[in-house]
């Protein structure tokens, strides 16, 4: 049973909040880890008194708030991976070491005037999703990878959910990522090869394994 928050006692400090985090990103994040990590770099960069408020990567993977709400090192480089990838945070080299920051103009524009280059040699979400208990929906694989979700890829994501194993549509994003062809209808096209060649039959160039026709409309249905 979750224990009752007893409330905001008086005196409560605030933190700053950028009201877009209110509005489409709390549409388009999904995914508690990006979240998590997202509301801890505001706190922390909050604390900062030096202009940027970067907060070094160091500092988060052993942050003992985000390893306690998130269980890994490797879940919390995942959550800050899909924030870089989404565009809220910046990664850049400091002089003190790889850093984030807050996706502002200004936080921008001061890293460039202190030659802070963007730090892009860090894990994708792909690669930092560590152990199967912490592995991202769907929804979050697709949008650290490949893209934003529109309603209509939603739809269609969702779809692809009940009809094929996570790990396949995990393999096809992947498969995507490496051939540098980051859009839903190659993903597609690779889950449906998959469909009717089984996932060890064929690469992208080979003939496909030949099915009967009875086979194939028990597939697929009638055309």
């Amino acid at each position: 049973m979750t224990a009752s928050f007893p409330g905001f006692p008086r005196g409560t400090r605030y933190t700053p909040v950028p009201n877009l985090l209110f509005g489409p990103l709390l549409e388009q994040v999904n995914d508690l880890a990006e979240w998590k990590c997202m509301l801890r770099l505001l706190w922390l960069a909050a604390q900062k008194r030096a202009i940027p408020q970067a907060v070094q990567e160091r500092e988060l993977v052993e942050d003992r708030t985000l390893l306690r709400a998130l269980g890994t090192p490797a879940e919390v480089q995942r959550g800050l991976a899909l924030a870089v990838q989404r565009g809220t945070l910046l990664r850049v080299a400091s002089p003190q070491g790889v850093a984030y920051l807050l996706h502002t103009q200004a936080n921008a524009e001061t890293a460039a005037r202190l030659g802070w280059t963007p730090a892009t040699e860090g894990p994708t979400a792909m690669e930092a999703t560590g152990p199967v208990g912490h592995r991202p929906n769907i929804f979050a694989l697709y949008e650290g990878n490949i893209g934003m979700l529109t309603p209509m890829l939603a739809e269609e994501l969702k779809e692809a959910e009940a009809n094929y194993p996570q790990e396949w549509i995990e393999a096809a994003i992947r498969e995507a990522v490496s051939h540098n062809r980051r859009s839903w209808r190659y993903i597609a096209r690779i889950l449906e090869r998959w469909a009717i060649e089984g996932r060890d039959h064929g690469e992208p160039g080979r003939h496909p394994k030949t099915i009967g026709a009875e086979e194939y409309i028990r597939r697929h249905g009638l055309p």
